[in-house]
């Protein structure tokens, strides 16, 4: 059994390419495009901040450059994709399905996203909403109005609200299309007619092709990054990777630095030997979502890229570093730096306001250049066509970024 041997670039550059993140597109993207994306990250998250443009909107523009986002929400509706709990809320490739099925029916296991002494104490209320859904069709929490005279925070869900979040949990409900991003919830069996839990996968061929989907997705990992990517183990993935090895089923591999072993899906030999060999360039700059895969798991970020992240808008904003928002810069193989960004849509402005480089990140003629151009992109698909740059960290980088974007 021949053990693949990585320096640390090319791990990296490994986990770029399962990522889709090594070279820019080559061709204008296309609504396939956009399937084939989440189909090779095998999931999207979700997440709702839209000081630029929302979560999965920019982890997909971070690979495809240009494209609708419009495309996101006519997958959804055409059942190409649904929503479901995975790393966190997100949109899922409809052949999936049935490897959640699981955790709807055990919703208890789901920690706070299922309340079984919410469903108990509001039983009827409940079942009329079922009701309400099948005679009248799909419904938005919109739809029902607050009586309750609280603000609304996620905290606060109105009754209805928390009703059909916890029916979704459960996989009574799901969702048929967003409608100005808010979710509109219809009834599994109008949206899936032919779905039979007979179909359903074991649990342990469940456990099993997570596993692998999330090797995939990940190019390279460690045993203890695997749990993290589904949300399938906190550092102890099953089956064991070991087992995997010695059926063929994954390739081992070391890496420099590091003491534990590393695993790589089959699929990605070809990518993987020419990591090995150097051949594997990356070449991308561009920004990242906080929560795009690359590092929405802070610790693997860390180990791998060298780059320590934490997301500061839940933190009070006297107590921020970095800002409110940041995104983290992905400039050729590396995490260089983060910037705080906001889309002044109605001024069409593009506001930088502030943007901090690595300590050791040496600044360079391509840097300046390659990020001034991600940043332009960034600003244009955002219709925000005038990038500001308020702050920046070293200085002397803002002035020369500034003249590039000029």
């Amino acid at each position: 059994m021949t053990t693949l041997h990585l320096s640390l670039p090319a791990a990296r550059a490994l986990q770029l390419a399962a990522q889709n993140l090594l070279q820019a597109p080559r061709k204008k993207a296309t609504k396939e495009d956009v399937l084939s994306t989440i189909r090779q990250m095998h999931v999207l998250q979700i997440d709702t901040i839209h000081v630029v443009a929302r979560s999965p909107y920019l982890v997909l523009w971070s690979r495809l450059g240009d494209y609708e986002p419009k495309w996101l929400e006519a997958l959804l509706e055409e059942k190409k994709l649904f929503e479901y709990w995975a790393h966190e809320a997100s949109f899922l490739p409809i052949e999936d399905y049935g490897l959640y099925r699981h955790r709807m029916i055990d919703p208890g296991s789901m920690g706070w996203k299922y309340s079984a002494k919410w469903m108990q104490e509001h039983r009827t209320t409940i079942n009329q909403l079922v009701e309400h859904i099948r005679e009248n069709g799909p419904v938005r929490s919109a739809d029902f109005k607050r009586t309750d005279g609280k603000s609304g925070g996620w905290w606060e869900w109105k009754p209805e609200k928390r009703s059909l979040e916890v029916l979704f949990t459960a996989g009574r409900l799901m969702i048929a299309r967003r409608q100005n991003f808010h979710r509109v919830y219809d009834l599994s069996e109008r949206i899936l007619p032919d779905w039979n839990d007979a179909d359903m996968p074991s649990m342990a061929d469940t456990h099993r092709t997570l596993l692998l989907k999330a090797v995939q997705a990940l190019g390279v990992a460690k045993s203890t990054w695997i749990g993290d990517y589904f949300r399938t183990a906190k550092s102890r993935p099953t089956p064991h990777p070991e087992s995997l090895v010695e059926e063929g089923a994954l390739l081992k591999a070391t890496v420099e630095g590091w003491d534990a072993p590393a695993y790589i899906h089959p699929a990605h030999r070809e990518l993987a030997q020419a990591a090995v060999n150097g051949t594997l360039k990356p070449t991308v700059t561009t920004l990242l979502s906080p929560f795009d895969p690359i590092v929405w798991d802070r610790q693997r970020a860390q180990e791998l890229f060298d780059f320590e992240y934490r997301l500061e808008c839940y933190t009070p904003e006297a107590k921020r570093t970095y800002g409110y928002f940041t995104l983290p810069i992905l400039h050729r193989g590396a995490l260089v730096g983060r910037l705080d960004a906001k889309a002044h849509r109605s001024d069409g402005v593009f506001e930088v306001k502030a943007l901090y480089l690595e300590s050791g990140v040496r600044i360079t003629q391509r840097l300046t250049s390659d990020l001034a151009a991600a940043l332009q992109r960034c600003a244009t698909w955002h219709g925000t066509e005038k990038v500001k740059i308020s702050q920046c960290d070293p200085r002397a980088f803002g002035i020369a970024l500034k003249a590039a974007i000029l």
